[in-house]
């Protein structure tokens, strides 16, 4: 009998299993995970290797004296790196606005009139009407009190802008109701003496007139040419319960354009380039005509040149050397917050972007270099025990109800990797750019948190909305009890169930938009991926030569995206689910038990 360790050496984690091989083959005894350290394929991955070699075996009850040999796999570093940029701009020519829908904006309706300082309400005199900014330091009673007195006079006050949170006090205290807009940050810059439109909705509803170019064009009594101007004012309106729009003095704020930019796909036999605002059905249509990619550039001064000059240089850095060829990118439409240019209180708005995926494989640190770094760390024998993909397509068919044809999907944080085992022992395999790390960047993006870590768990984890300090709505509808009253600051949030407890997310968000951008970025990144990878290794592109799809990796554990994956192919014929190595590891382990399998078929 002879002890070995099987060691899988990954981007992310670095998994270990622990087996005793005899006459009727190997008896797996125990595994262990832990943090890949490094870069995979480097030096650096001694400590890593080292640790989860050492957890294993102590989970095993065995000594490191016993082992006999340490088997690794051909870890060829795979650099993932991905960059998002907007192709749309929302820029606001000869006007200004104010619509970043705060929580309690005051009154309903549409006033249209002419902006006047709060200052100088008291000396205005009957007339055409007026919209009486409120600028800081001004108590809301007061504010109440000197509309109420100019109403008195007969002046027309048809709506306020306020400085402070004060909307709906200040509008429960006046007399004749009017729409009240608050929380403006840089209400000193309002334009005074401009024409000027303010709508509150009522609750529930949104912005209608403001939100619609041609009602803004009947306020102000806009040409087409005009109107065509406006139209990014009203787009960036869309959504909001509230919003106020001042005509500016012409010139006021300029106009400019950031071009997208061109990508250039250079292949063995074709070079070819794309607009990066024809959207990322074209660019990857693109791709395809290229297919093998070699490398790709982008147009300098661009949006396109600045994305992959980021991801160029993290790649170099992390390889160690200053040229870098990307060998695939993923291209994915989506949207992303942007601050709007000429608006006067923080507003976003939702641009049209294309986040793109690209990713370098190097071969830079040979293998036998660093087994023999380990095999002096460990003071064993280390081999190395064969090519990743033909491990990992061993350690998947110890699945129970696997067979050969069978493809694994290797559902990474950078990559998505993909082999295939005919019948007749033949493997084929693909990496392709993108997996969880962008699935988390687009959920981020997309709902504007600015917070990795939460987007992350909203990836992983099902979401709720608390009804009442005892039970919460699920997302499927389902309603769930609590004996202890929930937390106070869960209370009428969307929340995201994690592994420690509730956690809100703090955006105005439904629970079901959160879900469904949560859903999409899964499927734009992960269920795209998995076709596309499929089909390059699958004989002649033809998925139904593919009888079983394996899912593995840290994704595969996901609640849903291995479900997302097997509605995809299920066309095909194709069985597919998620990997359970040996049938007791889940979609885990797969690489290291195939180095101690490919023992057995020796």
């Amino acid at each position: 009998m002879a002890l070995v360790v099987g060691v899988d050496i990954g981007n992310s984690t670095t998994e270990a299993c622990v087996a005793e091989i005899g006459g009727n083959g190997p008896e797996y005894l125990a595994g262990a995970l832990a943090p890949t350290s490094g870069v995979k394929g480097t030096a650096d991955n001694v400590p890593g290797v080292v640790k989860v070699v050492q957890e294993a075996l102590s989970a095993a009850g065995r000594g490191q004296a016993e082992v006999s040999a340490v088997l690794v796999n051909e870890a060829t570093p795979v650099i993932s790196g991905l960059a998002m940029e907007t192709i749309t701009e929302t820029i606001i020519t000869e006007s200004t606005m104010i619509g970043h829908n705060p929580d309690t904006p005051g009154g309903a309706g549409l006033g249209v009139g002419t902006t006047v300082a709060f200052a100088d309400l008291g000396e205005c005199e009957p007339g055409p009407a007026v919209i009486c900014v409120v600028g800081a330091g001004v108590d809301f009673e007061d504010a109440a009190a000197g509309i109420n007195a100019a109403a008195d006079r007969g002046v027309e006050v048809t709506g306020a802008v306020v400085h402070a949170d004060d909307a709906t006090l200040i509008a429960n205290r006046l007399r004749t109701p009017i729409p009240v807009v608050d929380e403006v940050t840089l209400v000193d810059r309002v334009p005074l003496g401009m024409r000027a439109a303010v709508e509150v909705a009522e609750p529930g509803r949104t912005v209608r007139t403001l939100s619609n170019s041609y009602g803004i064009a009947t306020l102000f009594e806009l040409d087409p040419e005009q109107t065509r101007m406006i139209a990014p004012v009203a787009r960036a309106l869309v959504g909001n319960r509230s919003a106020v729009v001042v005509r500016t003095p012409a010139g006021d704020i300029a106009d400019r354009r950031i071009p997208a930019g061109t990508l250039t796909l250079i292949g063995e036999h074709a070079r070819l380039s794309v607009g990066m605002d024809s959207g990322a059905d074209e660019i990857m249509a693109t791709l395809r005509r290229v297919r093998p990619l070699e490398d790709a550039t982008g147009e300098a001064g661009t949006h396109v040149g600045g994305m992959l000059a980021t991801v160029r240089d993290t790649m170099a850095e992390l390889a160690g050397s200053g040229e870098v060829r990307i060998q695939d990118v993923l291209a994915v439409d989506t949207f992303v917050p942007q601050k709007v240019t000429g608006a006067l209180a923080g507003e976003f708005a939702l641009e049209n972007a294309v986040a793109l995926a690209a990713m370098v494989r190097t071969s830079r640190g040979p293998m036998e270099a660093l087994a023999a770094q380990l095999a002096a760390a460990l003071d064993v024998e280390v081999r190395v025990g064969g090519v990743e993909a033909d491990m990992a397509v061993l350690g998947a068919l110890t699945t129970p109800g696997t067979d050969r044809p069978v493809a694994i999907l290797d559902l990474g944080g950078g990559s998505t990797d993909a082999a295939l085992a005919t019948s007749d022992g033949v493997v084929r395999s693909v990496h392709l750019a993108g997996a969880g790390d962008l699935v988390t960047k687009l959920i981020d993006s997309e709902l504007g948190l600015e917070d990795r870590e939460l987007a992350e768990d909203i990836k992983k984890h099902p979401l709720a909305k608390a009804e009442s300090f005892f039970h919460v709505r699920m997302e499927d509808g389902t309603a769930r009890f609590f004996e202890k009253p929930l937390p106070t600051e869960t209370f009428a949030r969307v929340v995201v169930l994690g592994d420690e407890g509730m956690r809100p997310v703090p955006t105005r968000h439904s629970l079901d938009k959160i879900r469904q951008v949560r859903r999409s970025a899964k499927h734009k990144v992960f269920v795209v991926n998995a076709v596309r990878a499929l089909e390059q290794v699958a004989p002649g592109g033809n998925l139904r030569q593919i009888g079983f799809v394996v899912v593995l990796g840290g994704s595969a554990l996901d609640f849903e995206i291995p479900d997302l994956i097997a509605e995809a192919v299920a066309d095909a014929g194709i069985v597919c689910g998620t990997g359970n190595v040996r049938g007791t590891e889940g979609p885990r382990n797969a690489v290291a038990t195939g180095l101690v399998e490919a023992l057995r078929c020796r």
